[in-house]
């Protein structure tokens, strides 16, 4: 109910902000994260792109902190019209789009160039397509980063999360994982996750280093072990009947500003993640080394039994991550 009440109000305010794509009109999109953020920043690129363009058509109102509400509140705002544009986790569109989980498989990525390489050939087609169908139209790719244990202890072998209450995305496959492992997974949105950890609702969780001193949660979890278990890809996506009311060359416009966007993002974020860690460290957060071999030979058995279930598009996109490697 209260997340209903949540929803209910993102659209309203939403819907006072967008606007349909007539000359002059303000487009409204949105960003989890303050205005000095790489996703913040991707907008503010995107719009100076756009203007460059066609100067003076499209107006963009970027509402940053998440102030429309948690991913899953923005992908039905974008569904719905109320809201242009959004930056989202893959693992968080999984409603719609289930095949994307297996972007979030643990250690199914060394890397982001291996991260590019999928994304750029069947796999971000084959997505794309799906997002497309679901009303979300996925002009580019984006890396938020590595994945990392957060609590206020050392989290360093599989055994270390039995028992504790785990905040998780709210993801299928990120709860199956998690309860693996021993640990009670919780699904909430990351706006809450300062508060749930602060008040003891939750004992640990995982994130970006550049989302762990964003949102400062060094406060509430002072213990980041440094596990990169999954890669945090995401898309930069619009509403599609919005996109498809563009002209013709405003759609290619569109598509070469998210693009280049993507790349200054992405740039932004991979430099973000150890100055992000730094700044935590000066606010006497403690960086944990972890030897990823015991995680992987932990997970080993949910990774097997989850791709032995998969359906026939998702396991496509499986073995084109495969085919990248």
């Amino acid at each position: 109910m209260i997340r209903m009440i949540r929803l209910i109000a993102a659209l309203l305010v939403a819907a006072c902000l967008a606007a349909p794509a007539n000359a002059q009109d303000t487009l409204t999109v949105t960003s989890q994260y303050g205005p000095e953020k790489p996703q913040s920043k991707f907008w503010e690129r995107f719009a100076a792109l756009v203007e460059s363009g066609r100067p003076g058509v499209y107006k963009f109102n970027i509402v940053t902190n998440g102030a429309l509400g948690g991913e899953k509140e923005e992908a039905e705002g974008v569904r719905l019209g109320s809201i242009t544009g959004a930056l989202s986790t893959v693992a968080n569109l999984t409603t719609w789009v289930p095949e994307g989980a297996v972007l979030d498989l643990p250690f199914v990525f060394s890397g982001r160039d291996q991260i590019m390489s999928a994304m750029k050939g069947p796999l971000g087609k084959q997505l794309r397509a799906a997002y497309r169908e679901q009303g979300f139209e996925t002009p580019a790719f984006i890396i938020f980063g590595a994945r990392h244990l957060l609590s206020d202890r050392p989290l360093t072998k599989p055994e270390d999360v039995k028992g504790l209450t785990m905040r998780v995305l709210e993801s299928d496959l990120h709860i199956a994982l998690w309860r693996s492992l021993g640990a009670n997974p919780t699904a909430l949105p990351i706006t809450e996750t300062y508060t749930a950890l602060g008040t003891g609702v939750v004992e640990a969780m995982d994130l970006t280093k550049s989302g762990y001193e964003a949102l400062k949660l060094f406060e509430v979890a002072p213990v980041l072990s440094e596990t990169a278990h999954i890669w945090a890809i995401g898309v930069v996506y619009f509403d599609r009947n919005f996109w498809e009311s563009l002209p013709e060359e405003d759609q290619k416009l569109f598509e070469s500003s998210a693009q280049q966007a993507a790349a200054y993002f992405n740039k932004l974020a991979e430099e973000e993640q150890d100055s992000a860690m730094t700044r935590a460290i000066g606010q006497r957060a403690q960086l944990v080394e972890v030897d990823q071999a015991p995680w992987r030979e932990a997970v080993a058995p949910f990774v097997q039994s989850y791709v032995s279930g998969l359906s026939p598009a998702a396991m496509d996109a499986y073995k084109a991550i495969e085919a990248a490697r």
